[in-house]
């Protein structure tokens, strides 16, 4: 089943997401939920997908980033966003500390359909969370699945990409595509005057 996913401007989107308890997380009506976001992430596409984008202000996210997905980007773009698959998987409850600088790169969000814009985020990150079976796992990552994670856990705690965006490089994913998809980072931050 595919769930309607919000758009900025719900009020859901902009609260901090309630902690579950473990008892909550095994029941049936959470594993159903899983599912459906399953399917609803990878019908829109997108690599992840947290609770409150589909209007529950739960702490519940899943995350995948399919190889498929990457087929359009060429091996330089990938390779500069340190991009490559990431097996699905569930995140509750997370705790989350960062490391290293901090690098631009679009991002895009599906509760912000239709435009991206340039984030800053750290290059690596570690979270400490529970799984769909309520088990305690840390999870270390880098480069863009450290982005997911981060773009991710800021859904539970109420905040937009727009948040932390560089507000020069907000447009549409039809302009990115035309215009700025295929630049290195640093020829889209000269520019864009960055």
């Amino acid at each position: 089943m595919r769930l309607k996913i919000v758009q900025a401007g719900e009020a859901v989107l902009r609260e901090r997401a309630r902690p579950l308890a473990p008892e909550e997380i095994r029941n049936a009506e959470i594993q159903q939920l899983i599912e459906w976001m399953r399917e609803t992430m990878r019908d829109a596409p997108g690599v992840g997908l947290a609770a409150p984008q589909v209007g529950l202000s739960v702490q519940l996210a899943v995350i995948e980033d399919r190889a498929d997905l990457q087929r359009s980007i060429t091996p330089e773009r990938l390779l500069e966003r340190g991009r490559r698959p990431v097996p699905f998987h569930v995140i509750v409850n997370p705790r989350i500390s960062l490391e290293g600088n901090t690098v631009d790169f679009f991002e895009g969000c599906l509760s912000v359909a239709g435009f991206s814009a340039l984030v800053p985020r750290a290059v690596r990150a570690r979270v400490e969370c529970l799984d769909e079976k309520a088990q305690p796992i840390s999870i270390a990552a880098d480069g863009w699945y450290a982005r997911i994670l981060q773009h991710e856990i800021d859904h539970l705690q109420g905040m937009l990409y727009v948040d932390r965006m560089r507000s020069r490089s907000f447009m549409t994913v039809d302009n990115l595509a035309r215009y700025w998809n295929d630049l290195p980072i640093a020829a889209v931050n000269e520019r864009l005057g960055i």
